[in-house]
């Protein structure tokens, strides 16, 4: 028997936000055709002085962080040997996999000249930490689309190329593990080379190690969310034996990141900026109630951590803390040397909320025609009486 099944036909239907996705595909295809021939400055408030904005703190810092989930279950799966966990694996590797297809597309708004994106693989310059990020994504993204394809092999009955990509998934992860590593450290690293730009509640020498934490966490939060989702969306039930573990490692990953957060703004003096709540010091405390206080004050108690409902309110206060974070580190902090409070503009925002939507509905038509989710065992009815 398969372990994993397709959608049934019939149960998944068109919503709210199916609709709004829908209609806001005009204006974003208008929006594509304006910004490659006009040039970023014809739909964004990007300048000189502000060049990283919105599809760089969101689309791409947010994409990379928030697929974490994919590494960190493949390796809780076949590098410590957990096979309880593996009926999330699938759901968990297609998210990652979209998510950078997701980072990659955004990317490709955002760069100025994106027809020489291929310059990374020819053109090397290993100083660089851009470089780096550019070949793990680039790997990365290899590593989980060869992850993913027993799924698509499997749905065509190619049944030989399965079996290899199988002999060989241990390597495959220790790859992942050790890509993800790389670059989820190294987009904090970025940041390293602006000490006296980047405001101090963000700036430290640990930055590349926030990053990093703070993914895992994240990364973990999202795993729970898209069960929920998939719950909602496709009528699933929700795997409370296997989200509830997940649930405890993601407090023990914020509640060192949050500790480590606070002995470094205690020793630079930058809580001075959250005593007095200046602009910085506010949007610190927003993304650090959302992003540690709040999931880890709920999820570390047993009685909230196994009900469906505060399991998801944590998870989804972790991703939403993160999402602030990544804005406070690429807008927030860099403002005030700047000079400027940037606010993205419509079209910037479309564009964002837009490919989301596309990540979403491509979600949707892999769980309808591929096996994505293990099968649901049907309720066992109760024996006759005297048989």
């Amino acid at each position: 028997m398969n372990s994993t099944a397709t959608l049934p036909a019939g149960r998944f239907r068109l919503g709210f936000w199916t609709t709004v996705f829908a209609l806001l595909t005009i204006p974003f295809l208008a929006i594509t055709f304006l910004r490659f021939s006009k040039g970023l400055g014809a739909v964004t408030n990007l300048s000189d002085k502000f060049p990283w904005g919105l599809w760089i703190g969101f689309d791409l810092l947010c994409g990379v962080g928030l697929a974490a989930g994919a590494f960190t279950l493949t390796a809780v799966v076949h590098l410590f040997n957990l096979k309880r966990f593996e009926p999330i694996v699938r759901p968990t590797i297609l998210t990652g996999f979209l998510g950078y297809i997701f980072v990659i597309l955004a990317l490709m708004f955002d760069l100025g000249q994106p027809w020489r994106i291929w310059h990374t693989i020819i053109y090397w310059n290993p100083h660089s930490v851009m470089f780096e990020v550019g070949w793990c994504v680039m790997l990365y993204t290899t590593v989980l689309s060869l992850e993913f394809a027993p799924v698509v092999l499997e749905r065509f009955g190619f049944h030989a190329p399965v079996r290899m990509i199988h002999r060989l998934i241990t390597p495959l992860v220790i790859a992942g593990v050790i890509l993800s590593t790389l670059h989820q450290s190294s987009l904090g690293t970025l940041y390293l080379i602006v000490p006296s730009k980047l405001h101090p509640l963000w700036y430290s020498q640990l930055l590349p190690l926030f990053f990093y934490i703070s993914a895992i966490g994240a990364g973990i939060g999202m795993v729970i969310l898209e069960s929920y989702m998939s719950k909602r969306a496709f009528g699933r039930h929700l795997e409370m034996d296997l989200l509830e573990p997940l649930a405890r490692a993601m407090v023990v990953a914020l509640g060192i990141y949050g500790l480590m957060r606070i002995q470094v703004i205690v020793r630079n003096g930058s809580y001075a900026d959250v005593l007095n709540l200046t602009y910085e010091g506010k949007m610190f405390l927003l993304e650090f109630v959302l992003g540690v206080l709040l999931p880890v004050g709920l999820l570390a108690f047993r009685k909230l951590r196994t009900s469906p409902t505060w399991l998801v309110v944590g998870a989804f206060s972790a991703v939403l803390g993160f999402v602030v974070n990544r804005l406070n580190v690429s807008v927030t902090g860099m403002e005030r040397a700047s000079g400027i409070r940037y606010v993205p503009s419509v079209m910037e925002v479309i564009v964002s909320v837009t490919l989301i939507g596309i990540g979403m509905a491509a979600f949707a038509l892999a769980v309808r025609y591929l096996k994505i989710f293990p099968e649901e065992k049907p309720a066992e009815e109760p024996e006759p009486e005297g048989s």
